[in-house]
């Protein structure tokens, strides 16, 4: 992918379970992409490994390095606080990575009121159905209690799609992995306007919420 510019900034974020972690994995299997792998307060998942898909540190710890401004941005989800490390961040953009982000509308919205120098695309991931998404939350929490904890928020994080310059349907993991590299190499190198189709989405998330 060497027509990809630099040094740049990829956020992706989604309701929970709507497969925003399993395209970042994806896109940074791309030459000169990089994840940015966050702190967090959470137990790790079976499979999950410290300093590969999350930083584990304690609460208190955590809460240490927001008091000394080590995060470029952070928030607070189902009980848990995740973090993005600014050092690390600047690490890897002055080695001119492209870094993909993992993380939700709080942490977005931080990302953009810094106003880096960096270049910076924002990406909404939507689920097929609410059904769909209950799926998979179940098979990823294998507790039903978990996933209609996890649901509950559903509707908060998908208020704030349209704080995003592409959304895009999560139906079919390749075409969905596509659309979004086709979106990242174009923006790279010069900013598109409507580069979606906005009442298509609209409708999407109108049958969302019902």
């Amino acid at each position: 992918m060497s027509y990809l510019m630099e040094g740049s900034m990829i956020i992706l974020s989604s309701p929970s379970g709507a497969g925003k972690t399993t395209l970042v994995k994806k896109i940074v299997k791309n030459k000169n992409f990089t994840v940015s792998v966050s702190h967090t307060t959470r137990k790790p998942r079976v499979k999950e490994k410290n300093g590969v898909d999350y930083y584990f540190v304690k609460k208190k710890e955590f809460k240490n390095l927001i008091k000394k401004k080590k995060f470029l941005e952070f928030a607070k989800v189902f009980k848990n606080y995740y973090g993005s490390s600014k050092d690390l961040i600047t690490k890897k953009l002055s080695k001119k990575k492209n870094i993909v982000f993992d993380i939700d509308w709080q942490g977005t919205r931080q990302i953009k009121n810094n106003k880096s120098r960096f270049k910076l695309l924002t990406i909404f991931i939507l689920p097929p159905s609410k059904n769909e998404l209950l799926k998979r939350l179940i098979k990823r929490e294998k507790k039903l209690k978990l996933a209609k904890e996890r649901l509950k928020q559903f509707k908060k994080d998908l208020v704030h799609w349209k704080e995003y310059d592409f959304v895009v349907i999560n139906d079919d993991l390749e075409k969905c992995y596509k659309k979004i590299m086709k979106f990242i190499k174009q923006n790279l190198k010069k900013k598109l306007s409507n580069p979606y189709d906005i009442k298509k989405i609209k409708n999407h998330v109108d049958k969302l919420f019902k």
